[in-house]
């Protein structure tokens, strides 16, 4: 990533500088980006797949102001990362909050940042829920700025695993190990995550983006808003206004075309 690169992403989250290379500014620029750019998977709805080249990458999230998913979130994180000369590498995880049978495939990426000695997970590609950057450290808590909390805990099958409480108790949400992470390993779960048909991608819109206190997010046409202890829910009825919703608060501007091929809705009456 060239310089000129990071001032244009640094200018995609308006910030005016970028954030110092401490633990404090990651934190900051981890909660930036989660803030304004959203978490979708609009592409793989449209039949367009999703690159992980990173000038793709690049291009779609910060010059064409849309969104990605985990791969294209943390990939481009993790440049940023890196070009303010921070210790970062990629790391591949298993979903536990989708009920499944067995054990799930590794379909989440996040970062493994090392700052004085100390290891970190940084994560700004997951869509069900917002997490601080967490210390890699078993049963430390950690209060994100919705009030849940978050911790790491050993795992004795699956290394570590991530929990969050929203106040009904810890609750799995994704594990993963610190093995070294090819960009093999990551096209391959990229390729799983877009183009099979058990992927809940494949089958789904998800649309999700942190509020300052909160999350709002779109599954298919049923949306919903966190913030706090308090919860909003709404069901989109046409196109048009799942349009505008797409535009108003996830900053996806999609033509019209678009909305009806993601076939949401099953007649024109929709439209109206």
């Amino acid at each position: 990533m060239t310089p000129a690169d990071l001032d244009t992403y640094v200018a995609r989250l308006g910030l005016n500088a970028v954030p110092s290379a401490t633990m404090e500014g990651v934190a900051a620029l981890q909660r930036r980006h989660r803030l304004v750019i959203p978490f979708e998977n609009i592409d793989v709805l449209l039949g367009r797949g999703i690159s992980l080249d990173p000038d793709a990458v690049f291009d779609k999230l910060v010059r064409q102001r849309r969104g990605g998913y985990c791969f294209e979130h943390n990939q481009l994180l993790l440049r940023v990362l890196q070009a303010m000369g921070i210790d970062a590498r990629p790391l591949l995880a298993r979903v536990w909050i989708i009920p499944t049978d067995g054990v799930p495939p590794r379909t989440h990426t996040l970062n493994l940042v090392t700052m004085d000695g100390y290891d970190w997970i940084v994560d700004a590609g997951f869509g069900a829920a917002y997490a601080p950057p967490l210390p890699l450290i078993a049963d430390s808590v950690t209060t994100g700025p919705d009030g849940a909390q978050h911790r790491l805990i050993r795992n004795a099958d699956h290394g570590w695993m991530q929990e969050r409480d929203g106040g009904e108790g810890f609750r799995p949400q994704f594990s993963f190990t610190t093995d070294p992470v090819e960009p093999a390993d990551l096209a391959l779960s990229n390729h799983w995550t877009a183009t099979a048909p058990a992927s809940r991608f494949t089958r789904h819109l998800i649309t999700s983006i942190a509020l300052p206190r909160g999350m709002a997010s779109l599954m298919d046409r049923a949306y919903t808003r966190h913030i706090g202890d308090e919860t909003s829910r709404s069901e989109i009825t046409s196109e048009r206004m799942l349009q505008m919703r797409l535009s108003l608060m996830f900053g996806i501007d999609l033509s019209l075309d678009e909305i009806a091929a993601l076939a949401l809705f099953d007649n024109q009456d929709a439209k109206t």
